[in-house]
C-alpha cells in the first residue's frame, strides 16, 4: 500500500538544529527557510509524536512552497517522552514552545521573522497557551486540535487561529466548536468534510495543508509589513 505522506519533497535544504532549553538540555529540531520568507511557524505535534511526524512534515512542506519557513523540533527529552503524565502535561509543553519561540527571536536567520504556531492534537492546545497573551505570535493553526485543553488561556489568545477539523472526527469537533466560542479576536473553524482525526483520507491533509498555507501568509505577511511599517522603511 502506497504511503499517502510520501513523495516529491519541496526542493530545500533542511538545517538540523538543536533548540535550547533551560541550562541543561537541548532539544533536536529541523530549520527550513524559503530565500524570502514571509514569516516562520513553530510546530507543536501532539502526544506520542515528534519532530518526525509524516504529517507535520507534508504541511511544512507545503508551507514552505507558499514562501513560510518553519521549525519542526520535540518538545520533550526522550525520557520525558515516554511518560505518559508528561506527555499530557500542557503547561510544560507550552513553555517548551515559549522557549523556542525565544531561541527562533534570537538566532540570526530567523530573529526578524514573524512567527506563528501550527499545533495538532494536545499540542494545538500547547500552542494557544503559549500564544495566549503574547503580541509577538502573529498566527495559530489548529489540526485536528484540543483547543478545549488550554482552558481559560482561550480568551487570552491575540493571534489570528484557525481550528481544522475532520468532519467525521464529531467528539473533537464539538470541543472545537465550543473552543472557537472562547476564543477572542480573529477566528475561523474549517470542517474538512469526511476527514477522521488523522486526516488519513485521500485528499484530506492535502486541504489542511493549504488551509493552514493561506491564513500563515495572510496574517505573518500583514505583520511582516506592520513592522516594515513601524521602522520606517515601508515605501
Amino acid at each position: 500500500m502506497t504511503n499517502p505522506f510520501t513523495g516529491p519533497l519541496v526542493d530545500h535544504i533542511a538545517e538540523p538544529v538543536h533548540v535550547p532549553i533551560g541550562r541543561d538540555h537541548r532539544l533536536p529540531g529541523t530549520l527550513a527557510l524559503p530565500p524570502h520568507p514571509a514569516g516562520i511557524v513553530l510546530f507543536a505535534h501532539g502526544s506520542g509524536s515528534s519532530r518526525l511526524s509524516p504529517r507535520n512534515q507534508f504541511v511544512a512542506d507545503r508551507l514552505f512552497a507558499a514562501n513560510v519557513g518553519w521549525l519542526l523540533f520535540d518538545l520533550l527529552t526522550e525520557r520525558e517522552a515516554a511518560s505518559r503524565a508528561v506527555v499530557f502535561d500542557i503547561p510544560l509543553l507550552a513553555e517548551r514552545l515559549r522557549q523556542a519561540t525565544a531561541w527562533v527571536a534570537e538566532y540570526p536567520a530567523t530573529r526578524d521573522l514573524s512567527p506563528g504556531y501550527f499545533g495538532a492534537s494536545t499540542g494545538a492546545a500547547a500552542a494557544l497557551v503559549a500564544a495566549a497573551g503574547n503580541p509577538r505570535i502573529h498566527a495559530v493553526v489548529s489540526r485536528g486540535g484540543r483547543p478545549d485543553l488550554a482552558g481559560a488561556a482561550l480568551r487570552q489568545v491575540l493571534a489570528p487561529t484557525l481550528l481544522i477539523v475532520g468532519g467525521a472526527d464529531t467528539g473533537v469537533l464539538e470541543l472545537n466548536a465550543q473552543a472557537l466560542r472562547e476564543l477572542g479576536g480573529v477566528k475561523e473553524m474549517i470542517v474538512v468534510p469526511h476527514a477522521t482525526h488523522l486526516f488519513e483520507e485521500p485528499g484530506t491533509l492535502e486541504a489542511v495543508a493549504g488551509h493552514a498555507a493561506e491564513w500563515f501568509r495572510r496574517y505573518l505577511q500583514t505583520a511582516e509589513v506592520a513592522q516594515l511599517a513601524s521602522s520606517g522603511r515601508a515605501s
